[in-house]
């Protein structure tokens, strides 16, 4: 369900058959040759929707120290620090700073989960714990897994990739982007007047999301992708798997 989107280009100077341009290659041509003007130029856009004062757009950019809510707020439980879990081993996953090549084991999940969507309570019910621990010891040892054998159960293999995203040593989008996503989530529509209602814009936030996004660490930007489909592919099937969109985000990020 991939969406990809297209400009055609019919100058009649250019002489030759309509020329089709992909603008996801030229945001990565700029990404990878100019990062630090791409970097600007996506932040630009996203203070444009948002307000960041000077600390708060200065740890957006990663220039200055971050600051985390403390205590026991909701958002205590989300955050870790980054050393207070240690990649012990070469080759290790789990507990490990996020990697495209810890991504390609994890994969392994993602792909067997999309075959087995259709599972009732599939990200509800936990698995056996000790076939986890067999999955687990074979991911951090980087070995490739036959999910196929029928050994393994589905409910094993959510439960794991529950276990991995809730070890990670930082979330998935990143302490930079913290004070910037609370924002995104306070834009509300203004009336005809100018007063800001409690409507939320879901234009400019998904706009906004998007602009992060754009910026996320490329292992980061890869494995949400697969989130995010994984998820838009379970809700699809939530006459069977009995697990909506919302609750099965929610399960997901309850580790």
């Amino acid at each position: 369900d991939a969406i990809c989107n297209f400009v055609i280009c019919n100058d009649s100077s250019l002489q030759s058959q309509p020329i089709i341009f992909n603008p996801d290659f030229f945001v990565e041509k700029l990404r990878h040759e100019k990062p630090e003007v791409f970097t600007e130029l996506v932040v630009s856009n996203i203070t444009r929707l948002i307000d960041l004062p000077g600390t708060e757009l200065a740890q957006l950019m990663g220039e200055v120290d971050l600051k985390l809510p403390g205590g026991a707020g909701p958002a205590s439980g989300f955050f870790r620090s980054l050393m207070s879990l240690k990649r012990k081993e070469k080759g290790v996953v789990f507990g490990s700073p996020l990697t495209e090549e810890g991504i390609a084991q994890i994969y392994q999940l993602i792909e067997y989960l999309h075959k087995n969507l259709r599972v009732e309570g599939l990200f509800r019910v936990p698995g056996n714990s000790v076939r986890q621990q067999i999955l687990r010891d074979a991911l951090n040892n980087g070995t490739d897994i036959d999910l196929e054998s029928g050994e393994f159960h589905s409910n094993d293999v959510a439960t794991l990739l529950k276990m991995f995203l809730g070890e990670l040593p930082e979330p998935l989008l990143t302490h930079k982007h913290f004070h910037a996503h609370l924002k995104i989530a306070d834009l509300m529509q203004f009336d005809d007047k100018g007063n800001k209602t409690n409507v939320p814009d879901k234009e400019r936030q998904i706009e906004a999301l998007q602009l992060l996004f754009l910026i996320l660490p490329p292992p980061n930007r890869n494995l949400l992708k697969l989130l995010l489909d994984l998820l838009y592919q379970t809700a699809k099937k939530q006459d069977k798997n009995k697990m909506s969109l919302q609750m099965t985000f929610k399960r997901i990020s309850q580790n």
